[in-house]
C-alpha cells in the first residue's frame, strides 16, 4: 500500500468516525434490549442469541460467528461458551480485540430497564438493572455493526462476549484461544466511567473449607461431640483478631480475605458434625496471597486440633483451593494504554488510569498473552438494586471504541 492511499484510508476513516459520533444515541435502546434479557452466570444462551441475530442481520457472514465450548468446563455447567465475532482487516495493521462480559449477578434478573433523565434504571424495586456488564456488551455490540452497516475501513478486529465472568472469570480463563486470531491488544468495557482505564488488578483465590467433627446427643450428652460450627467461630475469631481477616495490612503488603459462606447442621438437638465454608484471599502481591491462605488454613487446623471432646478426640479439616485469576499490573508504555489514553482524549475527555482490588476478564487476558485495558461505559452501583446506567457516558464509550476499532 502506498503512502498516499495510506493517508487517504486514514482520511475516510476519520471522516466516517466523526459522522457516526452523532448516531451513537442508538446504543441506548441496544442496551436497553439487552438489560432485559436474564442472564445469570451460566445462564447467558438468551443474551448470545440476541447479539448473532443482531450480527446477522447487519450483514456478518454465519462462518465469522461462532461459540467456544468454555461452558462444558466452568464449575457451573452453562448453557452457552464465550461467543466470538471476527473480521478480517480491510487495512493494515496488527489485531485488536473488542470484549465484555455477557453474564450478570443473580440480583439482576427481572431488570426492567426504563429512562428516568440522563440515567436508566430497573423499574422493579425488587431488581438490578444488570449494566454490569450489558452496557459494556451493548458499546461491543454497538461498534461491530457500526462497522458492519457503514463498510468502515479496519484493521483485523475480534469482537469477544465472554460467559461466566461473575463467578469468578471462569468463561475467558477457559477460552478457546485459536478463535481469537492472536490480538495483539485488548479492550474490554466492563464498570465505571468511560475514561477510567484499568490498567491492574488484584488475583483472588478461593477456598473451599470442610470442617468435620463429632455428632453427639446435644442435650443427652453434648460433651461426647465435637462441634465443627465452634471449630470454625474459634478459627474465624483467630483470624479477626490477628488481622488476617477483612483488610489485611502487614508491614509493605497489602491484601483482603472473606469467610462468605458457611453451611451446616441439621437440628438443634444435635452436636454439629460438618460445617462448609467457602472463602476468599486477594492481593496485588502473589507471594502475600499465598500467606494470607496459609494463615486462613493454620488457624482452622489450630481450631480442629484444639477442639475437642470428653474423651480426647479431636475434629479435623480439609481444604479445596484454586487460583481464580492472577493480578496484573501493565507497564506504563504498553501500547494498549496508550492507544486507550489516545481514544479517551480524542473525545475530549482525560484519561485516569487505575488498579481495581476486584477481578476483571483482563486477569486472565494478559495471562494468556494479550495486554488488555478496561475501560467504564456509564455503569454505577454495580450489584446492587440502585444500579444505574448513565446514558451520556454509555455514548462516550461508543465514540472511544470506535476510535480504537478504526485506529484512531
Amino acid at each position: 500500500m502506498t503512502t498516499r492511499s495510506v493517508r487517504s484510508s486514514q482520511l475516510k476513516a476519520r471522516r466516517a468516525t466523526k459522522s457516526l459520533d452523532d448516531n451513537v444515541a442508538g446504543v441506548i435502546p441496544l442496551a436497553m434490549k439487552l438489560m432485559k434479557i436474564p442472564g445469570p452466570s451460566g445462564q447467558e444462551g438468551r443474551v448470545s442469541k440476541f447479539i448473532c441475530a443482531q450480527l446477522r442481520r447487519a450483514g456478518a457472514p454465519a462462518q465469522t460467528i461462532h461459540s467456544d465450548d468454555a461452558h462444558r468446563r466452568t464449575p457451573i455447567q452453562g448453557e452457552t461458551g464465550n461467543l466470538v465475532f471476527k473480521l478480517p482487516g480491510t487495512k493494515r495493521g496488527p489485531r485488536r480485540l473488542l470484549m465484555a462480559h455477557l453474564d450478570t449477578v443473580p440480583i439482576c434478573v427481572g431488570s426492567i430497564p426504563v429512562r428516568r433523565g440522563p440515567l436508566i434504571v430497573s423499574a422493579n424495586p425488587n431488581s438490578g438493572l444488570g449494566a454490569d456488564d450489558r452496557a459494556g456488551t451493548a458499546v461491543v455490540l454497538w461498534t461491530a455493526l457500526k462497522l458492519l452497516r457503514n463498510n468502515l475501513p479496519h484493521p483485523p478486529l475480534t469482537f469477544l462476549w465472554s460467559v461466566q465472568e461473575e463467578t469468578g472469570i471462569h468463561g475467558v480463563r477457559l477460552i478457546q484461544r485459536s478463535l481469537l486470531g492472536r490480538p495483539r491488544m485488548g479492550f474490554n468495557w466492563d464498570g465505571g466511567a468511560p475514561d477510567k482505564l484499568t490498567i491492574g488488578a488484584t488475583g483472588g483465590y478461593r477456598i473451599k473449607i470442610n470442617v468435620h467433627g463429632l455428632a453427639s446427643h446435644a442435650g443427652g450428652a453434648p460433651e461426647q461431640g465435637i462441634s465443627a460450627i465452634t471449630i470454625a467461630g474459634r478459627a474465624i475469631a483467630e483470624l479477626d483478631r490477628t488481622g488476617w481477616l477483612g483488610l489485611v495490612q502487614k508491614k509493605n503488603r497489602m491484601g483482603t480475605s472473606n469467610i462468605g459462606i458457611v453451611r451446616g447442621g441439621h437440628a438443634t438437638n444435635v452436636v454439629t458434625d460438618h460445617v462448609v465454608l467457602r472463602a476468599e484471599a486477594r492481593s496485588h502481591h502473589p507471594p502475600f496471597r499465598k500467606r494470607i491462605v496459609k494463615k486462613i488454613e493454620q488457624a482452622f487446623r489450630e481450631a480442629a486440633r484444639t477442639t475437642t471432646s470428653a474423651k480426647g478426640k479431636s475434629g479435623r479439616v480439609t481444604f479445596d483451593g484454586s487460583l481464580d485469576y492472577e493480578s496484573f499490573q501493565l507497564d506504563e508504555k504498553e501500547p494498549a494504554l496508550l492507544a486507550a489514553e489516545n481514544a479517551v482524549q480524542a473525545v475530549g475527555k482525560t484519561p485516569l488510569r487505575t488498579i481495581t482490588n476486584g477481578g476483571v476478564d483482563a486477569n486472565w487476558m494478559v495471562q494468556h498473552g494479550i495486554p488488555t485495558v478496561s475501560l467504564g461505559a456509564g455503569q454505577r452501583n454495580q450489584h446492587t438494586l440502585d444500579e444505574a446506567l448513565d446514558t451520556d457516558e454509555l455514548q462516550t464509550a461508543c465514540r472511544i471504541a470506535l476510535r480504537l476499532a478504526l485506529y484512531e
